[in-house]
């Protein structure tokens, strides 16, 4: 099994990805800010480090096999952790990646960050953050996996998605544990070509969608 590297493993989708992938038997390192919010887990292949991502995180990523970004600075903080964590620390994880060799590297961006001048609300600076952290990404030569998925809902996940924009804003929707199930395929996919995909709630096995 792979060693990955969650960075964001105490969010709400980091948290149930880092128990599906400890579940499919990876080894995981946590960096985190609060290793606290960690404690429920009671795992061997699970390594939880105290780690500020706005301070220099590079020595984590020795040795890894995998990387997944999913932190986030949260709906409450203001741009200014925007900034420094949807942005700045996603462009020093790809950096770090990059400097380490990293097989693979999993970005968990967002639904509009595609194109952020397309949408007119007040998440716009949270959207231009993950546009430019995705493009960083996607010119550093590092293999990666980007998910954009749609408006994270708190309900249990189906295991079923489409990858496709659905024509009705309101359908552009997606359970948070199934996010976290497309990042423990995406970290078991073993083609080693880049993919960008939307995630929203449809009919498609999340198995099926890196095939």
């Amino acid at each position: 099994m792979a060693k990955v590297l969650v960075i964001g493993a105490s969010g709400q989708i980091g948290k149930q990805a880092t128990g599906k992938l400890l579940e499919a038997g990876h080894h995981v390192v946590a960096p985190v800010r609060s290793p606290e919010k960690l404690d429920d887990f009671e795992n061997d292949n699970l390594v939880v480090k105290e780690q500020n991502l706005e301070k220099d995180f590079s020595e984590h990523f020795e040795g890894a096999d995998c990387v997944v970004f999913v932190a986030g600075s949260g709906g409450n903080s203001g741009d200014d952790k925007t900034l420094l964590i949807d942005l700045w620390a996603a462009r020093n994880a790809a950096n770090y990646a990059k400097a380490a060799n990293t097989p693979k590297f999993v970005m968990v961006s967002s639904i509009g960050a595609g194109d952020p001048d397309a949408v007119s609300s007040s998440i716009k600076p949270y959207l231009v953050a993950k546009h430019m952290a995705d493009e960083h990404l996607m010119n550093s030569g590092v293999p990666y996996i980007i998910l954009r998925p749609g408006t994270l809902l708190n309900e249990p996940g189906t295991h079923l998605v489409s990858t496709d924009m659905p024509d009705n804003q309101d359908d552009a929707v997606i359970p948070r544990e199934d996010v976290a199930t497309a990042i423990v395929e995406a970290v078991n996919r073993s083609d080693t070509s880049n993919v960008t995909t939307y995630l929203f709630k449809g009919d498609t096995p999340i198995s099926k969608i890196f095939e």
